[in-house]
């Protein structure tokens, strides 16, 4: 019994990482329909980010708050000028293709600039071991548990109770009229650019540990990350949060009850289980949209 809550607890930290992935999907998808595959990517070159900043010699917070600076103008505001403006009035397969080719770059690029060896992470959270009647949890699983659980409150209270949150939610539903009520469509898309950039930082801090930094590590956490998406409701923030932890703690379970050879074709499996039983998500409802 024992085991099988460790192996829960161990499951919802790694799928809380997964949820704040997939939070960038949902967050974009609702304010511009933009579907970013390089999501993974995001996450990966924060990692890189961090690690050279403490090759610097700084401390690894200072190193994740620079990285927070450097992933918003770069991944948030030179994003969504140099791929999805230019793009978006092709449609959104065309958007796509170019967040595939996008990448494809910066893997290449990172491969270049730090080779292909993985390099060590460390932990924010540090390693030390709790014990709770016979079972064993983690400082960093804690920890991850935790941030992720406050971060996807405090967003969903962000934009349910501020002016600029609704703004965000108004500009999703329906671009023209936002425009029409005076709310700054292009500023309020660019904060929802600007903070998936810094999820995607925060993701990087809380998996890198895990994953090890390698210029590769974006494509398994991006897949499970859309799969997450969609198990939740591509269009619910909080599916987020619930598709990553149950696509993490599945597997766990499936790696040590069954084999670890099916571990990674558990998210793919729920996945298509809710396309065919409940296609809108778990949390997810259909919605008219217009953008």
């Amino acid at each position: 019994m024992t085991d099988f809550i460790q192996l829960i607890i161990s499951g919802m930290a790694t799928g809380a990482i997964y949820a704040l992935a997939a939070l960038g999907f949902t967050l974009l998808w609702q304010a511009s329909g933009t579907i970013n595959f390089a999501t993974g990517e995001f996450v990966m070159l924060p990692a890189f980010s961090m690690l050279a900043f403490q090759s610097l010699g700084l401390p690894l917070l200072v190193s994740f708050l620079l990285t927070l600076v450097v992933a918003t103008a770069v991944l948030g505001f030179g994003f969504k000028r140099a791929i999805v403006d230019p793009m978006r009035k092709f449609g959104v397969m065309p958007l796509v293709v170019a967040t595939i080719g996008l990448a494809l770059i910066m893997r290449s690029g990172v491969q270049i600039a730090f080779g292909a060896q993985a390099l060590p992470f460390k932990n924010v959270f540090g390693y030390e071991v709790f014990r709770f009647a016979g079972v064993s949890v983690s400082a960093g699983d804690l920890g991850t548990l935790a941030v992720t659980l406050v971060v996807v409150l405090g967003l969903q209270a962000f934009l349910q109770r501020t002016v600029t949150g609704r703004a965000m939610q108004a500009v999703a539903q329906n671009t023209e009229s936002a425009e029409v009520l005076g709310i700054k469509v292009n500023r309020m898309i660019f904060y929802t650019f600007a903070i998936n950039a810094m999820l995607a930082s925060l993701a990087a801090l809380l998996v890198t540990p895990l994953y090890l930094a390698k210029f590769d590590m974006g494509i398994t956490l991006g897949l499970k990350a859309f799969l997450a998406a969609i198990i939740g409701g591509f269009n619910n923030s909080r599916g987020a949060l619930l598709g990553g932890i149950i696509i993490g703690v599945s597997e766990n379970l499936l790696g040590a009850y069954v084999s670890s050879a099916y571990k990674d074709g558990a998210a793919l499996a729920l996945f298509m289980l809710v396309i065919l039983f409940k296609p809108n998500g778990l949390l997810g409802a259909p919605a008219e949209r217009k953008v």
